[in-house]
């Protein structure tokens, strides 16, 4: 397999069991065989589905591998066979399958991970109720709880996802024609999971989430192929946003737009301009119309530009988007004459896509907008050179017929130096002052239409003129400067406040922080590098990216940031100033610790087994230390006092004490067994034998084992009650352990009472008592191991009685769950499989 490329992965995703996922892969495989591809069947599950079954007629098919867990037979993916077999293609069914424990990986996508390393293409299945980001989603709708689960990086990093899709009405007729699930489960199965409803939402679920796989496939493509133009396959609404008061009207009326067209996208998007002629708006606006935008369904963006119409446009091309809203104009007439404004240059400028100009209470017709003009744009430098090489001859021109005196004229030509020096700085002011100089020298300072000066005064004068217009110059542009750096940080403080909101919000992936790099910066994609373990200096490899194709090491970036000796953050896109890089400094080190949390959670999640396994051995410490002795020194005190001849015990004395010794050594044995059980369910060793068990035999032997408090307990059992499928002896623990809890905390005028019931394919025993409850929030923490409630009398037990009756179940395929008793108390009911 050396140097063979890694396989690729195909999967065929389903709403539900039963849409046909296995069918459709088997019939590609072979079509595939058809046409020459060497195919084989890693590992397909009919579920005894003829029509499938029928499918695997004809393909090679390898053997599986054997388990034994808890004395149950199992078989699994035999990896290693599939890469000796060196197929092109394998198949291998249900991605989100947990394997048996004892085997090399945990779940399936791990052992697919590692036939496509072989090089060996795959194909699988899974359905979308295995998605770990949607289980919660799924368990809300259905109200099923799935303890199989697939990371959605998983899927999402497949080759191809094809939708295996069905109407829910049509899967309900496969159901009742029992082409999914034997006749006896069809009722059951209509009637809960496979109600109308539920498929309709999972079928939803499906088709969302690979709209947006296809969606990133779309981006990715257009992205390697330089494709700048919009491609309109889904309505993406862009509105711009000022932080002025028009913007909560902007959001409702783009909000209502991309409502029109079925799982359009909104995006907010606010430019903060470089030179600082932003919209002027209200930061604390921003924020609220940021609640407002992500409430309405949409997302927040932020980016950085010096021309407003040209970055907005970018950023819209950049998510392919159809449509740009856009706010009325709220300048007035005058500076509508001399610029354009960002509307209509938008608009012009749009393209493909659609310009929506929103009028809104915040227009003024008639009133200018207040800017600032501390900053040197392009078109003032323009008008100061303009006045400069146009506006001294015509100065010339008007003073020449009044006949001024010299130092009027001086002063008229130094008023036009001022105003060249604040609309275009230093250097269109100096020409203007030099033109100036030549100018009076030539026409105003005698002798006329020479340039001999033939008086000092008018030296001085003349030379004082041109250096008070380069001290203005100088001035004004300095303070023009500073300006524009002020703005420069105004730009880059709202920049980094949004990655300080980032942070305070818990944004911390590194896709997500990546993703708001590229945005801000209009980058073609922002990788971060590691610099890998052992490998030759220049070694990188990629830790996480965003955008179109990633730079695989710092040299082959426009821009890159180290962030230490292992760690570089790459842009590709452009070149960054010095002033944008140390914003990227500052986004870079967030990622560095954005990562560095993401490792210590892993590590977390590592240790807690450890931790876990820590805690129940100082636990078990303590019971061996006091609990395990307190019953066993009260049955060597019995037992001594027994053997002790110089005292003439009575009958009545000698039946005390050894019911004394015989309690103490039947609470010695129970403990003794539980914690023996407990460690045996840890560490996955407890052997289970499953066979018909009848109710009825195995209750009067649990009540016996109760000892003294057997009284205390009332069985209700039908006769006619079918025969459940369990392990007699572990069964018979279950009972004694809930039974004697139950004992512990009812009352000694009331009973407890011991009932069973069929219902659908399972039978329920539930153990009854008359306690005082135990709080909803609680009621799952009494099944951990050593957990008391807050009993610390340590004469009570160990802890271990419930954990263990829940472990001893689900070790039998059933449930254990707590409710509470109709007047008080609480039942426990443990539901195991019928035999029948």
């Amino acid at each position: 397999m050396e140097g063979r490329p890694r396989g690729r992965l195909r999967i065929y995703l389903g709403a539900a069991p039963g849409v046909g996922k296995t069918y459709a892969m088997l019939s590609e495989a072979r079509r595939g065989r058809d046409r020459g591809k060497d195919v084989v069947v890693g590992f397909v599950e009919t579920h005894g589905r003829l029509r499938t079954a029928r499918l695997l007629e004809g393909l090679e098919t390898l053997p599986r591998k054997t388990l034994t867990h808890r004395g149950a037979t199992f078989t699994e993916l035999d990896v290693q066979a599939v890469i000796e077999r060196a197929p092109a293609v394998a198949l291998i069914d249900e991605l989100a399958h947990s394997n048996v424990p004892g085997s090399a990986n945990a779940k399936r996508w791990q052992d697919i991970d590692e036939v496509l390393d072989a090089g060996i293409d795959v194909i699988s299945t899974v359905n979308i109720q295995h998605l770990e980001s949607l289980n919660d989603v799924v368990r809300q709708i259905t109200g099923v709880p799935q303890r199989e689960t697939v990371p959605d990086e998983v899927v999402r990093r497949a080759d191809q996802i094809e939708l295996v899709d069905m109407s829910p009405e049509a899967l309900r007729r496969r159901m009742a024609h029992g082409n999914v699930y034997p006749a006896e489960r069809v009722d059951a199965a209509l009637a809960n999971y496979f109600r109308v409803g539920n498929l309709t939402a999972l079928r939803e679920l499906a088709l969302i989430w690979v709209a947006d796989k296809v969606d990133e496939q779309l981006d990715r493509y257009r992205a390697d192929h330089g494709i700048a133009g919009t491609w309109e396959a889904r309505e993406r609404v862009v509105v711009a946003l000022t932080g002025g008061p028009e913007g909560d009207t902007l959001i409702r009326r783009a909000a209502r737009i991309a409502a029109r067209s079925r799982g359009a996208d909104l995006l907010a998007v606010h430019v903060t301009r470089a030179d600082g002629l932003s919209s002027g708006g209200d930061p604390a606006t921003l924020v609220r119309q940021r609640t407002l935008v992500e409430d309405l369904g949409g997302t927040y963006h932020q980016v950085v530009g010096d021309d407003v119409p040209r970055a907005l446009l970018e950023f819209a091309r950049g998510v392919n988007a159809t449509q740009l809203v856009l706010g009325a104009s709220r300048r007035g007439r005058i500076a509508q004459f001399l610029s354009r404004g960002v509307g209509v240059t938008a608009t012009a400028l749009s393209g493909s896509i659609d310009v929506h100009m929103v009028t809104h209470e915040a227009t003024r017709p008639g009133r200018a907008e207040v800017r600032s003009t501390a900053a040197l744009t392009r078109r003032r430098r323009a008008l100061g050179w303009g006045l400069a090489l146009l506006g001294m001859p015509l100065l010339t021109a008007a003073l020449r017929p009044l006949h001024f005196m010299l130092p009027s004229d001086i002063l008229l030509f130094l008023l036009l130096v001022v105003g060249v020096a604040l609309a275009g700085g230093m250097w269109p002011a100096l020409t203007a002052a030099v033109f100036g100089f030549g100018l009076l020298n030539w026409f105003f300072t005698p002798p006329l239409h020479t340039l001999t000066i033939a008086e000092p005064e008018n030296m001085l004068a003349l030379a004082i003129f041109v250096l008070v217009a380069a001290m203005v110059s100088t001035v004004v542009d300095l303070a023009a400067r500073r300006s524009r750096e002020a703005a420069r940080s105004r730009a880059d403080a709202e920049v980094l406040s949004t990655l300080a909101g980032h942070v305070l919000r818990g944004e911390s992936a590194l896709p997500s922080l990546l993703a708001r790099v590229r945005e801000m910066f209009g980058l073609t994609s922002v990788t971060l590098l590691e610099r890998a373990d052992g490998g030759v200096p220049g070694d990188w490899r990629i830790v996480s990216t965003s955008g179109g194709p990633p730079s695989t090491s710092p040299g082959l970036a426009d821009t890159d940031v180290v962030i230490d000796d292992r760690l570089v953050l790459a842009a590709r896109g452009r070149l960054l100033d010095a002033s944008d890089r140390r914003v990227l400094e500052a986004f870079a080190a967030e990622a560095a610790v954005a990562l560095r949390q993401q490792r210590l959670r892993e590590a977390a999640e590592q240790a807690k087994p450890l931790a876990e396994a820590d805690r129940m051995r100082t636990a078990l410490l303590a019971a061996v230390g006091h609990d395990l002795r307190t019953p066993l020194a009260s049955a060597m005190a019995a037992v001594e006092s027994l053997r002790n001849t110089e005292i003439a015990w009575s009958d009545d004395d000698r039946t005390e004490l050894l019911a004394t010794a015989d309690e103490s050594l039947i609470k010695l044995n129970r403990l003794v067994s539980n914690l023996l059980d407990m460690s045996r369910l840890q560490a996955g060793v407890l052997g289970v034998t499953l066979e018909p068990v009848a109710i009825g035999d195995i209750l009067p032997r649990a009540i016996d084992d109760l000892g003294p408090v057997r009284d205390r307990v009332e069985g209700d059992i039908p006769p006619e009650l079918p025969e459940i499928t369990a392990d007699p002896a572990l069964l018979e623990r279950v009972l004694v352990n809930l039974m004697a809890n139950a004992v512990r905390y009812t009352p000694d005028s009331e009973r407890v009472l011991v009932t069973a019931s069929r219902h659908g394919e399972d039978v329920q025993i539930r153990v009854v008592d008359r306690g005082p409850g135990i709080p909803p929030e609680a009621h799952e923490m009494v099944f951990m191991p050593f957990q008391r409630l807050g009993d610390r009398d340590n004469h009570t037990g160990v802890g271990l009685g419930l954990a263990l009756a829940r472990g001893l179940t689900e070790a039998m395929g059933g449930t254990l769950v707590m409710e509470d008793t109709p007047g008080g108390g609480l039942t426990m009911a443990v539901s195991l499989r019928s035999a029948s």
